[in-house]
């Protein structure tokens, strides 16, 4: 979720005693009229249905697998998807930025809708923000249907509904789906905006997600109807008034003439997975694949604790015989989670944690609730390593996923590079043999508040291919955090060859450290 109104929603709480006054002047409308709808099972006749029959007839039971961790393949995979589809579109995220990468795959919706492919298009609320007329518009067009999940009544001065509503507003939607055709969808950490496809953002998000075609596209089309007819999803015409003087469409009209749109998708055309998806020569790794997600009840409090994502994956994965390798960007695991990866360290198992340094995390309150259990953690011998956020160093590669689709083009042009980096990837392997794919942080918020999706899959080709980039990459690209006689912390940071080691929090500036530490004396874990 976005960190900052982790945080900001948290601190509202301190308000509530207040929020009588506010009762009851704004109340969500009634459903009685929403109409119910379920994914096409019948696509197997479209052209992308005849492509997977073809290649997954010599694979029964199993689901295909192309791995997308360089930004710009992950939106030409997206953008490739929406321009093949047929029948139907079911896409679903938490965020979705009215922005140049955001814009374009609105575009791409919309010409879906246009040549008669039914498009539902399903948005968490809590980052639409001036988005309402656009959304609208979109929801008006013929064939698309746009409706918003747990939102907000008050549409302008949000933040106050928070006074009124914290317990159900402070709960979020993290999924994300894109599915064409009941046939083939991307899953994993990546929402929809600049910084994730690497458009030109100040911080270029470090993300993984992959392409999945096989039996297990029909679960994921299932779990979006789930969501798609629960109770927290609103159509967008009965939350959002009208204004005759917008135009919200024509930004979407004009992309395709937009000069630093124009040259992002040139440089998305010069990506290897685009050559490879347009001359059929992906690689593809074929494994036996779970889906997890959510009950989408839990964002209002009434999901059962076997229906949550958490016990789900700690039944998928297993007990570990040798290894885990952790990557989490906002990794908080409170006492519990600590307890068990040290447990499992001094058992004889092996256990890597790659997060977000403090200079590369994105909100200082997230840091401050993981640095608590850093020395904990070390004294059990677990090994953490930290992000950097150096200009430049792994704005061009990845350093956590594999596969055919790793290439993200080179040159930065002026859409291209950033100023840091910042992990988001959400993903950890077990043994060399399982690896799970999602949007699942270990954190409080992603085990009690938000609901989750993703993939769990036996294959020990992508588990290898985690754990060697594991390390052949975190020397370059990451600090490795060490624990001294006297207890006190340090880290171990190696660039071009020179090792260089910190007595603090290595890139941050002295009042962001202050923050931080201020951040961990409140008793805010629980919203992180």
């Amino acid at each position: 979720m976005n960190k900052k109104q982790r945080v900001a929603g948290g601190l509202v709480v301190l308000a509530l005693a207040s929020g009588g006054a506010l009762e009851g002047c704004t109340s969500l409308p009634a459903l009685g009229n929403r109409t119910v709808s379920a994914s096409v099972v019948d696509t197997n006749d479209t052209r992308l249905g005849k492509s997977v029959q073809a290649i997954a007839s010599d694979h029964p039971g199993k689901t295909g697998l192309i791995s997308l961790q360089g930004g710009r393949p992950a939106f030409a995979a997206r953008a490739m998807l929406a321009n093949a589809a047929e029948r139907t579109l079911d896409v679903q995220y938490y965020m979705w930025h009215a922005d140049t990468t955001g814009n374009l795959l609105f575009a791409s919706l919309k010409a879906a809708a246009a040549r008669g492919v039914r498009v539902r298009l399903l948005l968490d609320d809590n980052n639409t923000t001036g988005m309402d007329q656009l959304l609208l518009a979109l929801d008006n067009l013929p064939n698309m249907e746009v409706r918003l999940f747990n939102p907000f009544a008050m549409r302008t001065m949000r933040p106050l509904g928070y006074l009124t509503d914290f317990a159900r507003l402070n709960r979020r939607m993290h999924n994300k789906s894109f599915t064409a055709d009941n046939q083939v969808t991307i899953v994993g950490g990546r929402n929809i905006g600049n910084e994730y496809f690497d458009a030109g953002s100040d911080v270029l998000f470090i993300d993984l997600d992959v392409i999945a075609l096989g039996p297990v596209v029909r679960e994921i089309s299932q779990d979006f109807d789930a969501y798609w007819n629960s109770k927290s999803a609103f159509p967008v015409k009965l939350l959002i008034k009208p204004d005759p003087d917008a135009r919200p469409l024509a930004t979407l009209d004009a992309i395709a003439t937009d000069p630093d749109a124009q040259e992002y998708l040139d440089e998305v055309k010069n990506t290897p997975l685009v050559e490879q998806m347009t001359n059929r020569k992906v690689k593809v790794e074929w494994a036996p694949t779970q889906f997890v997600s959510d009950d989408p009840a839990k964002v209002l409090g009434q999901a059962t604790e076997a229906s949550k994502i958490g016990p789900q994956l700690r039944e998928m994965m297993g007990m570990p015989k040798r290894e885990v390798h952790l990557v989490s960007p906002y990794f908080v695991p409170g006492q519990a989670v600590s307890d068990a990866l040290a447990d499992l360290q001094k058992s004889g198992k092996e256990v890597r944690i790659l997060t977000n340094s403090l200079e590369a995390t994105d909100v200082a309150a997230v840091h401050a609730g993981y640095a608590k259990w850093r020395v904990p953690l070390l004294k059990a011998g677990v090994s953490l390593y930290e992000l950097r956020a150096s200009p430049g160093t792994p704005s061009r590669k990845s350093i956590i996923g594999t596969g055919s689709g790793s290439g993200s083009g080179g040159g930065s042009g002026s859409t291209g590079g950033s100023s840091g980096s910042s992990l988001h990837a959400k993903t950890f392997e077990v043994d060399d043999e399982r690896i799970f794919i999602g949007s699942y942080n270990i954190d409080p918020r992603s085990r009690n508040l938000n609901t989750e999706m993703g993939l769990v899959v036996d294959s020990a080709a992508l588990a290898r291919q985690l754990s060697g980039s594991f390390e052949k990459n975190l020397t370059e690209h990451a600090y490795q955090v060490k624990l001294a006689p006297d207890g006190a912390l340090y880290w171990i940071g190696t660039e071009k060859g020179v090792v260089t080691r910190y007595d603090s929090e290595p890139g941050a500036t002295f009042m962001r450290r202050m923050a931080a530490k201020v951040l961990s004396w409140l008793p805010i874990d629980w919203l992180l």
